[in-house]
């Protein structure tokens, strides 16, 4: 699976981003992350071949998350779905 990387000043934090191409909320996340110059990866699971959309769907459930997007993964152990600035905020710290 192919991750896209943003380079950001803010990388204390290994933030993966869960994204459908079409998605208004997805973009939203993305650039909030921008915005705030957080570094993160990303991918389009819609754009993704049925393997690795598998794979997608079974990291993003084997983290305790449901099947929504965006969907934001923080040092592999915190789950934020949906675009929620406050939750971003507060994990990042920013």
């Amino acid at each position: 699976m192919q991750f896209s990387k943003v380079s950001g000043k803010k990388n204390n934090h290994k933030v993966t981003l869960y994204a459908l191409s079409t998605c208004v909320w997805c973009k939203m996340t993305k650039q909030f992350l921008d915005d705030n110059g957080v570094e993160y990866e990303w991918v389009d699971v819609d754009l993704l071949n049925d393997d690795d959309k598998s794979k997608a769907h079974a990291t993003i459930v084997s983290k305790g998350g449901p099947l929504s997007y965006p969907t934001v993964i923080v040092d592999d152990k915190t789950v934020i779905t949906g675009f929620r600035k406050d939750q971003l905020t507060e994990v990042l710290g920013l």
